[in-house]
């Protein structure tokens, strides 16, 4: 499992054990179904018990998922079966195992058969024991240690070897980086092509600025900007930031990274209570411009943490102290606790070991998983000219998918 790792310091290894050790009881049960198990059916479910370890599975599931070809179009991968049409008190007239598979008949003779490897792979106590996106939690130490080597630009365009290993790099630490790319916006373009489809925003498209306050934002200034996550003001913030410096005529400047879901993790561990507040507390963040050329109003609504409920696993965070609006849907005792918990997560994100800096330069290309690294910089002398853009999510992950990674 552990063989496509990168080399990495004895701490990252131990956190990346950490992480994928949750994949595994999945594995073990897969294999165990795949032998044998024993059913009862139960007044409102079927329990399938694999080598002692009970799934329960709810008769309409059961029916709503069956892979037959009058059930499912395994061409497109889309139910073909009416979901209001099955009967919600519906149970099966027999059930039996039989070569590996569970094989269920309904009243009208519909036959259903599923996999034993499939049924664990897809129960909801296989699936409540693993994580959906295996990653390296890093602090600077640990993401140094790890000597994860960039990807080069015209072997990056042409091998998808070495884009399938920019992608894992990208889903493991949040952060990747694509060397010796020509300092222009056009081939800047062609290499985020080759992983996603741009996301049009407010801000354009592709986007080249100067810190000359084109913009109603600080990003366009020479001030130093403090660690954040880019758009929080959208309902759904963008998923990836790409970042080139084109030409930088001056000093300072250097780009800052934290690994957010480092630190959150920190907080669930030292003070699970506030990681949980800050879970469910729904904050309004909110972006007003409004200048000779651009008229904006963006607010977009959630918690600064987010988490999926089957699991617990931290799949986003939602960190801009600068575009956080007013708060005004929490009564003032939350609003306490509310603080105490934001204030503690602000401590791990600004302790310095877990800051990595970074010297953008001519030629490198950085893409940030915006749900999860924050980023800022340093103030800055002279003329600094760079380019970006946004990337949907989605696309990028499916790329991955491709690829047979984890994502």
């Amino acid at each position: 499992m552990f063989s496509v790792l990168p080399r990495a310091a004895g701490s990252a290894l131990r956190q990346t054990r950490l992480l994928f050790a949750r994949t595994e009881p999945r594995m073990a049960l897969q294999l165990r179904c795949a032998a044998s198990a024993t059913l009862r059916l139960l007044e409102d479910c079927l329990e399938v018990s694999c080598g002692g370890t009970p799934m329960r599975f709810n008769y309409v599931w059961l029916r709503d998922h069956c892979r037959s070809a009058s059930s499912y179009n395994s061409a497109t991968h889309q139910r073909s079966l009416d979901t209001g049409s099955i009967e919600l008190t519906l149970r099966p007239e027999s059930s039996a195992v039989e070569d590996g598979q569970l094989v269920l008949t309904w009243p009208g003779g519909h036959v259903s058969k599923f996999s034993l490897s499939w049924l664990a792979e897809n129960s909801y106590e296989g699936r409540k024991t693993v994580m959906e996106q295996p990653c390296v939690l890093w602090n600077a130490n640990i993401y140094q240690n790890a000597c994860i080597s960039a990807a080069k630009w015209d072997k990056f365009m042409s091998c998808d070897s070495e884009l399938k290993k920019f992608l894992q790099n990208y889903l493991w630490y949040g952060i990747a980086f694509v060397d010796d790319v020509p300092a222009t916006v056009e081939a800047t373009e062609e290499v985020i092509r080759r992983v996603s489809l741009i996301r049009e925003t407010i801000y354009g498209r592709m986007w080249s600025f100067t810190s000359d306050f084109s913009r109603g934002d600080t990003a366009y200034s020479q001030l130093a900007l403090d660690r954040h996550t880019d758009t929080s003001y959208f309902q759904e913030p963008c998923g990836i930031q790409v970042f080139h410096c084109l030409r930088h005529e001056g000093t300072g400047g250097k780009t800052l990274l934290v690994d957010g879901f480092y630190a959150a993790e920190k907080l669930r561990q030292h003070f699970p209570e506030n990681f949980e507040l800050l879970c469910c507390v729904p904050i309004r963040h909110e972006y007003i411009e409004n200048t000779e050329n651009h008229q904006n109003h963006m607010m977009g609504i959630g918690p600064v943490l987010n988490v999926y409920p089957w699991n617990n696993e931290l799949y986003m965070i939602r960190y801009n102290n600068y575009d956080r609006s007013v708060m005004n849907t929490i009564p003032h005792d939350t609003i306490r606790r509310w603080y105490v918990a934001h204030r503690e997560l602000t401590t791990e994100l600004r302790r310095p070991e877990n800051e990595l800096w970074v010297k953008l330069t001519p030629g490198k290309v950085i893409f940030i998983d915006n749900w999860r690294v924050l980023h800022g910089r340093e103030s800055f002398t002279g003329l600094r000219q760079l380019c970006g853009c946004y990337l949907t999510r989605d696309d990028v992950l499916s790329a991955a998918r491709r690829f047979g990674l984890q994502a």
